[in-house]
């Protein structure tokens, strides 16, 4: 895969935490900033995603899947019965 380097600004004092989190994690301060720039962008992914399960889910069960998930609670109370 082909890199890009950039430059950005950032205050000195995180600047620092990555130079140390880099040299604790004994890797290129580079990579500490691609593993937050992922991790940022997979927990927007995720965040959009769960907001189309929301708008999916938002008028509720109809009638079948409550039914379903009546009946799936009940067979689990009678499985856990007494576990505890």
């Amino acid at each position: 895969m082909a890199t890009i380097k950039t430059a950005i600004s950032i205050e000195k004092d995180l600047f620092d935490r990555v130079n140390e989190l880099a040299e604790e994690l004994q890797m290129p301060r580079s990579q500490v900033f691609v593993l937050a720039v992922q991790e940022f962008l997979d927990r927007h992914q995720n965040r959009a995603m769960l907001e189309t399960l929301d708008d999916v889910y938002a008028d509720g069960l109809d009638q079948s899947e409550e039914a379903y998930r009546e009946a799936v609670l009940r067979r689990h109370r009678r499985l856990v019965e007494g576990e505890w």
